[in-house]
């Protein structure tokens, strides 16, 4: 970096999905990687436009490999931290994350506050919505199937595109952790709490509110 030149902020985006956010932090002038498991996912990604500009990465966290700690956020949408769902992969990535990020650097993520019992919203009567607008022309979704085994919620999304009558099945597993675990893992991982939110518009959080979003600091 040159003197007097200010360096972009570098992001990773873990479980970046299609890659929306991804493409939209780097138009914004981000140095962005984008990491995510799933293959379809990752190729949706790479011919959003703008995709040139992110670096993407197939597999979990524990692919990033950086070993230089150069990272100044990391973030986890879409309530990635929910879909892993396995406590050990959880714990290796909060450490990856941690070992991704300089002295100082932030992690943010949300998770559904598990008092707010949002499953309970996820049947198809309530859940069925139309979406006139995609790529594949008209589709109704809705949720089904839904069941709880303590803190684990497994549910089907059903797809149905109007033009074909062809139906699709997306079968979830979420693991909806208590605050206090969340906070324990984070600190286990060498990470410290900086700031903890109700909803995506950073009201106070509130012991019903829907969420937990997370801003947690390298220590």
């Amino acid at each position: 970096m040159q003197v007097g030149v200010e360096r972009p902020l570098v992001v990773v985006d873990i479980g970046c999905g299609t890659g929306e956010l991804a493409v939209a932090l780097a138009a914004r002038g981000c140095a962005v990687t984008g990491v995510e498991p799933s293959p379809a996912m990752l190729a949706a990604a790479r011919v959003r436009p703008g995709a040139d500009r992110v670096r993407w990465i197939e597999g979990d966290a524990s692919a990033l490999e950086v070993s230089d700690a150069s990272v100044d956020l990391v973030v986890m949408t879409g309530h990635v931290a929910q879909v892993i769902s396995d406590e050990d992969a959880w714990r290796s990535t909060l450490e990856s994350a941690r070992r991704a990020l300089r002295s100082g650097g932030r992690l943010a993520f949300e998770s559904r506050n598990p008092a707010a019992k949002a499953w309970e919203r996820w049947t198809a009567e309530q859940s069925r919505a139309l979406v006139p607008t995609t790529p594949l022309g008209t589709v109704t979704w809705w949720c089904e199937g839904t069941t709880v085994d303590d803190e684990l919620v497994s549910y089907e999304i059903h797809y149905v595109l109007e033009d074909t009558g062809e139906e699709f099945v997306s079968k979830n597993l979420l693991r909806f952790r208590s605050w206090d675990r969340i906070s324990d893992a984070v600190h286990g991982a060498g990470l410290e709490v900086e700031h903890v939110f109700g909803n995506h518009a950073r009201a106070p959080f509130e012991v019903d509110s829907p969420e937990f979003v997370v801003i947690a600091r390298r220590r």
